[in-house]
């Protein structure tokens, strides 16, 4: 029946989505560090120089996404092995 979802599956997966939203943003901010990375060509570099003139730190999408990541996992995972299918 639509519309039969338990507020918990709701806020549950609101959370999860947050949650893989958080670490997608997080990638999409480390896309010039893994590109320099990767490639490291000139332009990459140069592109690193600039970014890093105005404040960028990879370290905080490693850090931001990786945290993000551990605690979207670990939830998805308790979720799944204690609560989907018991809660109506």
């Amino acid at each position: 029946m639509i519309g039969s979802q338990s507020s918990a599956k709701t806020l549950f997966l609101l959370a999860s989505m947050v949650g893989w939203l958080t670490v997608g943003a997080a990638l999409m901010y480390l896309f010039p560090a893994v590109a320099d990375a990767l490639v490291g060509s000139e332009l990459t570099h140069l592109w690193m120089t600039n970014l890093s003139r105005s404040g960028y730190n990879p370290a905080l999408g490693w850090v931001g996404g990786g945290i993000a990541l551990l605690l979207t996992g670990v939830g998805n995972w308790v979720w799944y092995q204690y609560f989907d299918g018991k809660v109506q």
